[in-house]
C-alpha cells in the first residue's frame, strides 16, 4: 500500500501523534511519502527511517493521505489530492476536528483497521471558481472543500455584492462579505456568521452574508447545481477572495462565477462514525442537563 503523509506544523503534541503513526505505518510494511516540506521540518528518529519517501505531488497511484493536524491542515492537502480520489484519513491534533475525526489515542488502532480495509468513505462535494478577466493564482487551484467567500480589503466599509443565481437577480447585500459553503463548510465559517448547519450528503451550498447590514438578509440554501456569479462594489477598487485558506486579491470589475466542482473528495470514516454523532459531540448538540 502506497500512502501520502501530511502535515504543516511540528509542535509537540503533533510531534507524538506523527511519531506514533509513523510507526504504526513502518510494523504494517506501508510505502511510506511524506510531504517534503514537512519532512524538512523533522526533528524526530523518523528521519533515520531509510525506507520513507517524500513527494511533492500526488498521483493516482497513492492509495490514501493521512493527514495529521486539525481540518485547516485537511483543507490546505485536498490542494494535493485534487481530482485524483484519494481517500484522506484525518488525525485530529487541532481543536474541534469536523474533518480530523481519529483523535491521539486511537492513532494505532484506527490506522490498523484503515489499512486492512474496515473503513467507509464519505464523498464531500467541492465549489470551483472562475473570473472574469482570468486571475493567475485560479490558474491551478480553483476549488474549495468549505467555502468562497468575498470579503472588503483595506477598508472598515461595508461592500456591495450583486447576486445572481442562475442569470437571475437575487440581491445586493451590504454586508462585509458574502459566503458561499458547501454542506462541509456549513460547519466553519458560515456557521460563525449565522448559517445553517447542513449534512454532508445533502446536495445543496448555502450563501451567508457577514455581518450584512440589510436587516432582512437571511443565509439560504440553494441546490448544488446553481450557478453563483458575484460581483463586488466599494470604496476600494479592489476585494479580498478566499478558497478556504487561500486568498486572492481581485478587482471590483471582476465577475465571480462559482458552481460545483466537478470532482469530489473522498473522506476515511470509521464503520462507527456517523456525522449526527460528531454533531452531537463535537457541538455540544442539544446539550441540555434534562437530557
Amino acid at each position: 500500500m502506497k500512502v501520502a503523509v501530511y502535515s504543516l506544523y511540528y509542535p509537540e503534541k503533533s510531534s507524538d501523534a506523527f511519531d506514533e503513526l509513523i510507526n504504526v505505518l513502518v510494523k504494517n510494511n506501508v510505502d511510506i511519502y511524506i510531504e517534503s516540506q514537512f519532512y524538512e521540518q523533522l526533528v524526530s528518529e523518523v528521519k533515520k527511517i531509510k525506507s520513507i519517501n517524500t513527494f511533492t505531488a500526488l498521483d493516482e497511484s497513492f492509495d490514501l493521505l493521512i493527514s495529521v493536524g486539525g481540518d485547516g491542515t485537511i483543507l490546505r492537502a485536498i490542494t494535493y489530492v485534487r481530482d485524483f480520489s484519494i481517500p484522506i484519513v484525518g488525525i485530529n491534533t487541532g481543536r474541534l476536528g469536523f474533518l480530523a475525526t481519529i483523535q491521539i489515542d486511537e492513532i494505532k488502532t484506527a490506522i490498523e483497521h484503515i489499512l486492512n480495509g474496515n473503513y467507509k468513505t464519505s464523498e464531500r462535494t467541492l465549489l470551483s471558481v472562475e473570473t472574469n478577466p482570468k486571475n493567475e493564482a485560479l490558474a491551478i487551484t480553483n476549488f474549495a472543500l468549505n467555502e468562497i467567500a468575498v470579503s472588503r480589503k483595506n477598508t472598515t466599509s461595508m461592500i456591495t455584492v450583486e447576486t445572481h443565481l442562475n442569470d437571475e437577480y437575487l440581491t445586493s447585500y451590504w454586508a462585509d462579505g458574502l459566503i458561499a459553503a458547501t454542506p462541509t463548510g456549513s460547519t466553519g465559517y458560515s456557521l460563525s456568521c449565522g448559517g445553517p448547519v447542513i449534512t454532508p450528503d445533502a446536495n445543496t451550498f448555502v450563501l451567508t452574508p457577514i455581518a450584512p447590514h440589510n436587516l432582512n438578509a437571511r443565509p439560504l440554501v440553494i441546490p448544488d447545481d446553481t450557478i453563483i456569479q458575484l460581483r463586488v462594489d466599494g470604496r476600494e477598487d479592489q476585494h479580498l477572495m478566499s478558497l478556504d485558506s487561500r486568498i486572492v486579491t481581485l478587482s471590483n470589475a471582476t465577475v465571480i462565477t462559482i458552481k460545483k466542482a466537478n470532482f469530489k473528495i473522498k473522506m476515511v470514516e470509521l464503520l462507527d462514525e456517523s456525522f449526527i454523532d460528531t454533531l452531537r459531540q463535537k457541538m455540544l448538540w442539544g446539550e441540555d442537563k434534562r437530557n
